[in-house]
């Protein structure tokens, strides 16, 4: 009863990440085709105690964002999440090429993705990603969908203007690393006036940022070669340097 929806977004809720788990981990791997339930990762998430109370920290946490997405369901009538995600955003957005197939598969042509995670290096373009995000969660094979998209969430296109100062707003500052320089806001990471998001997930890496400012969105994705020795995301390095 703590928890807000703010809360939910912007990762300060204190509810424990499923992804680091043991637990979690050893079942995924036994079985990466496998599709997961938001009751599922919830469930496991809630296996460990809160790092934190209800707005006094923050972390990334998966569980969270599978709350939410439950939460948006209800108060849409039991409407799926990923009904409104495509009435509400990707059409009215005009992104042809992002979509939700209800399974791992990806529309051609597709970046395919390498990884050493399991011990062999394997091809893990179409690992199930339903731990990733709430069911409707969607897939993307063209980066000016993803430019589209950054320009879109940048401008606050679908957004009243005070709808996208809550959305940049700095409420984590203080909280675990979150700093006036580079903070978590609702869904983004707000940097040194750029708007990001950073994913990193069975051996895809991507990032696109945007700066309301300037007008530059940028997007960037790679994956991991045989001999690659690839410690976080190293697209936020490539960004960061260049």
């Amino acid at each position: 009863k703590e928890v807000t929806l703010q809360m939910l977004i912007n990762g300060t809720a204190g509810y424990p990440d499923f992804v680091p788990l043991e637990s979690f981990q050893k079942r995924f791997y036994a079985d990466v085709f496998a599709t997961w339930t938001p009751r599922q990762l919830i469930n496991t998430a809630s296996t460990q105690k809160p790092p934190f109370a209800p707005g006094q920290g923050w972390n990334y946490s998966h569980a969270s964002f599978f709350i939410l997405g439950e939460a948006m369901s209800r108060a849409a009538g039991g409407k799926p999440f990923g009904e409104l995600l495509r009435t509400r955003v990707l059409d009215p957005l005009g992104l042809t090429s992002t979509t939700d197939p209800g399974t791992p598969a990806i529309p051609a042509p597709v970046l395919h993705a390498f990884t050493t995670e399991r011990g062999p290096f394997e091809e893990s373009t179409f690992w199930n990603p339903s731990w990733t995000l709430a069911p409707g969660a969607v897939l993307t094979s063209n980066l000016r969908d993803m430019l589209d998209s950054a320009r879109a969430i940048g401008t606050g296109r679908l957004l009243k203007p005070a709808s996208w100062k809550a959305m940049t707003a700095p409420h984590t500052i203080g909280k675990g690393p979150m700093t006036k320089d580079m903070y978590y806001a609702q869904g983004i990471v707000v940097q040194d006036g750029w708007l990001t998001q950073t994913p990193m997930f069975c051996g895809y890496f991507g990032i696109w940022c945007y700066h309301p400012e300037k007008d530059v969105a940028f997007t960037l994705w790679v994956t991991t070669g045989k001999d690659a020795k690839v410690e976080g995301n190293p697209c936020t390095t490539s960004a960061t340097t260049h």
